[in-house]
């Protein structure tokens, strides 16, 4: 069976990269969403918080034997422990100063982190073997689907939905919102505003770690994985709208199956087809999707 002279095993497949590639986008871009909707900063390092989280589920397994199950777990709270130092040790400081300050300070940051595992592994990747748990794959007449890729799309989207209800429809996600655009009021119902903001930047970076330990058994692990990302994942979450989380997450995954479908019918576009949205985007609606005009 063919679709405008494409087989449909061949559509399905790659709608289904696609949709791997989408959930990635939007679990980073919902981490990226977080911190500059609650914190006003612009995190250039979330890509090397990507690539930390890949790397630390490698070493985990290649120095101590830890199961991937545990890394995702493990990997996600030092990626956000590492996250919470640099908001405590320097971003703190940055807050009330333009973006841009931010936004240098976390591009230095990318550069240090990825410098010193260029240092220790070289630009090589290192291969990750996917856990004996979700190997093989599953024929679903119309196609195979390989089960770990399956299990990404399921638990992004799952973390994904949660962080927007806890975000947008819990009383802790009212108080993060009522911290950061009024503090001083929310102090005065005895919330310690700074902690709340310390512990936010810490959860959007995690977020960050935990793709990249999903990521790791689909691609190689590299100190350069996440810089070959970030670009893409800013400009999700440009065309979603600044700090839309929703916007973010659907954004994301609209993304990943545009850019599918493009390496179907012009192949030669895929790399740019993203860019091109953003472009039209901004031209039609600057503010994004979902975000909201000033």
């Amino acid at each position: 069976m063919e679709i405008f002279g494409v087989p449909l095993q061949a559509m399905m497949s790659q709608l289904l990269l696609g949709l791997v590639n989408g959930s990635f986008y939007a679990m980073l871009s919902l981490g990226l969403a977080v911190i500059f909707g609650l914190l006003n900063v612009i995190n250039f390092s979330h890509g090397a918080m990507y690539m930390m989280g890949a790397f630390l589920a490698w070493m985990g397994l290649s120095y101590f034997d830890i199961s991937y199950w545990a890394m995702l777990v493990i990997a996600p709270l030092i990626v956000g422990l590492f996250g919470i130092v640099i908001e405590k040790t320097m971003l703190r400081w940055l807050y009330k100063l333009d973006h841009l300050y931010g936004l240098l300070l976390t591009f230095g940051i990318t550069l240090i982190v990825e410098g010193v595992f260029r240092s220790f592994y070289g630009v090589s990747g290192q291969p990750y073997a996917v856990p004996e748990l979700l190997s093989g794959a599953t024929d679903l007449g119309f196609m195979i689907l390989p089960n770990y890729r399956a299990w990404v799309v399921i638990a992004s989207l799952s973390v994904c939905l949660v962080t927007w209800f806890v975000i947008e429809k819990t009383k802790l996600g009212a108080y993060l919102r009522a911290g950061t655009e009024n503090p001083k009021l929310v102090e005065a119902f005895g919330i310690n505003v700074p902690l709340m903001v310390t512990l936010t930047f810490g959860f959007g970076v995690a977020l960050a770690g935990f793709a990249g330990v999903l990521a790791a058994p689909i691609i190689q692990v590299s100190p350069l994985m996440g810089s070959n990302l970030i670009i893409v994942v800013f400009a999700v979450v440009v065309i979603g709208g600044m700090g839309s989380i929703m916007g973010s997450i659907l954004t994301g995954l609209a993304l990943g199956v545009i850019e599918g479908l493009t390496r179907v019918f012009y192949p030669e576009g895929s790399a740019t087809v993203v860019f091109v949205v953003m472009v039209i985007v901004l031209l039609l609606r600057p503010a994004g999707l979902f975000g909201k005009e000033k």
